[in-house]
């Protein structure tokens, strides 16, 4: 295996423990990259590293597991303080962790309306820290897992947490538009994909039916080697690079999503 142009690549992917992140750790490890696999929690990371070595026959010395509920900011920040003492090099970071927003309005202890936070906002808070170990290697890229459900969005600038007028589709599509218009954000070299409609706890939102976990993975996996080249904002829809909304390629939607970003995490210039 160590012929793999991955068997030298360290890959963060987040929500590893289940669906496409999970599938998408395997594929990783199977062709030798170091996997940080990333739990809600530090028994469910383990849990998820376990399976793969029991089922997938993964060498457990490729795995490493972390923490962090993405509804508390808080952890997110410790769980990034960690990965950059652990692993200063680090060269894909694959922001994939998702919920689909709940029936009813619901803020985070952050303040945040949970599906913007845990989808878009502890991802934009955690590229940011992972900044100086993403960079330590020019190559370093990040895959976002978005959606097509991006183009049905628009992103509510005077009430990012709708609470005037909610409506969980609307606010699941934001978070999706939101993640894919920070692609084009210039600090680190970033892409992306719709994996297509999955067989996942998403499923619902979408239709009554989908490929594998397996087959929308391949798509991350894809993405993640660094024989493929990559522009940065650029959006795949699977296999195929198409453009995403054209408010993700807009400068002033990039600029104007950075500042509200970095308001809500408490982030200062």
């Amino acid at each position: 295996m160590s012929d793999s142009p991955l068997s030298s690549l360290a890959v963060l992917v987040t929500g590893a423990t289940s669906g496409i992140g999970y599938e998408t750790a395997r594929q990783l490890a199977e062709r030798g990259a170091t996997v940080l696999l990333h739990g809600r929690t530090a028994e469910e990371a383990r849990a998820a590293a376990d399976r793969l070595v029991a089922t997938a026959g993964i060498d457990g010395g490729h795995l490493c597991a972390f923490a962090a509920d993405f509804s508390r900011l808080d952890e997110v920040e410790t769980l990034a303080h960690r990965v950059v003492a652990e692993h200063p090099q680090l060269d894909v970071l694959v922001n994939n962790a998702g919920m689909a927003a709940p029936e009813r309005h619901t803020v985070t202890a952050d303040g945040n309306e949970i599906a913007f936070q845990v989808n878009f906002l502890a991802h934009y808070l955690l590229t940011c820290l992972l900044e100086p170990a993403l960079t330590t290697d020019p190559g370093g890229r990040v895959v976002n897992v978005s959606s097509s459900l991006h183009r049905t969005a628009s992103i509510s600038w005077s009430d990012p947490n709708r609470a005037r007028r909610y409506s969980r589709l609307a606010a699941y599509a934001q978070s999706q538009l939101a993640l894919t218009v920070f692609a084009a954000d210039p600090r680190v070299t970033a892409v992306s994909v719709h994996p297509g409609v999955c067989d996942t706890a998403l499923l619902p939102l979408y239709a009554h039916e989908g490929v594998s976990a397996t087959e929308g993975a391949g798509h991350v996996v894809r993405l993640c080697d660094p024989a493929v080249e990559i522009v940065n904002g650029a959006y795949y829809d699977r296999g195929e690079r198409v453009d995403p909304a054209p408010a993700a390629t807009e400068d002033r939607t990039v600029r104007r999503l950075t500042k509200l970003a970095d308001l809500l995490v408490g982030r200062t210039a």
